[in-house]
């Protein structure tokens, strides 16, 4: 069910906002069959999540097109025209580059890049933020993104790098294929990060867009030698706060528009 300001809404008031075939209609109806409480302190904070969710999706598509590699940290590379190769290989935006143009990058040049899947999910949120946000917002709250799996994430997205148990999974959540009995050669397909694309598909750097069979397959193909423990998809999930960034988007964008309109 979704509550609204301690309000059970009544669904069909914001279903019929968005097209039939749509994801945001796919998640309305994932969350109003739902035993568990969604709860927000409005609509709009609702509408933000679906937006957010969607650019989600939009962007972890975009980068399986975009031709980035799967490495591990220790070969990753990166366009050094925008950002710097760290040491522990992770990329730094460069002095005077804007986040939102050393992302963009990624996507238009993703062939000049190479990393793992913890960090091709970051890189699929900073997208999607970028996408909801407006560009100097975006650069205001993240003035110099450093990417590397879950390290040096900024306070306001910080939630995604955790793993949560939930009763409902919906399009837009990261979850994680765990693959217990990894081949020690091959540590690095210890489990695969994943983008819940909805209809039953997922989208893991290294692995590209995949049903969940397939993924296991491919991780039961990299157990060491006697494994007789299948690889296995978590009950859990990673999601931002998105009630605190819909409330950070109305603090910065809102104020503006209104002025604009005054």
């Amino acid at each position: 069910m979704i509550i609204i300001a301690n309000n059970p809404l009544v669904i069909d008031s914001i279903l019929n906002t968005y097209p039939v075939y749509s994801i945001e209609r796919k998640i309305l109806q994932i969350m109003s069959q739902s035993n568990s409480a969604f709860r927000y302190d409005s609509v709009n904070q609702l509408k933000f999540e679906l937006r957010l969710r969607k650019e989600i999706i939009r962007a972890a598509r975009q980068l399986a097109q975009s031709r980035m590699s799967f490495k591990v940290f220790q070969q990753s590379i990166c366009n050094e025209d925008y950002w710097e190769r760290t040491r522990d290989g992770g990329f730094l935006v460069k002095r005077g580059v804007k986040s939102s143009t050393a992302i963009n990058d990624i996507y238009n040049n993703g062939y000049k890049y190479g990393t793992e899947c913890a960090t091709a999910m970051m890189i699929v949120y900073y997208k999607a933020l970028l996408s909801v946000f407006p560009e100097n917002d975006f650069n205001e709250l993240f003035p110099r993104i450093h990417l590397m799996n879950w390290h040096y994430i900024y306070p306001i997205i910080e939630d995604v790098g955790y793993m949560r148990n939930t009763e409902e999974y919906l399009p837009g959540d990261r979850r994680y294929f765990h693959n217990p009995d990894v081949d020690p050669e091959t540590i690095e397909f210890q489990g695969e990060n994943v983008i819940d694309l909805g209809d039953g598909l997922y989208y893991g750097h290294g692995m590209g867009i995949q049903n969940a069979q397939t993924i296991i397959r491919a991780l039961n193909s990299l157990r060491m030698e006697g494994a007789d423990e299948s690889a296995y998809l978590l009950d859990s999930v990673g999601r931002p706060d998105f009630k605190n960034l819909s409330d950070t988007y109305d603090s910065m964008v809102l104020p503006v528009s209104l002025l604009e309109a005054i």
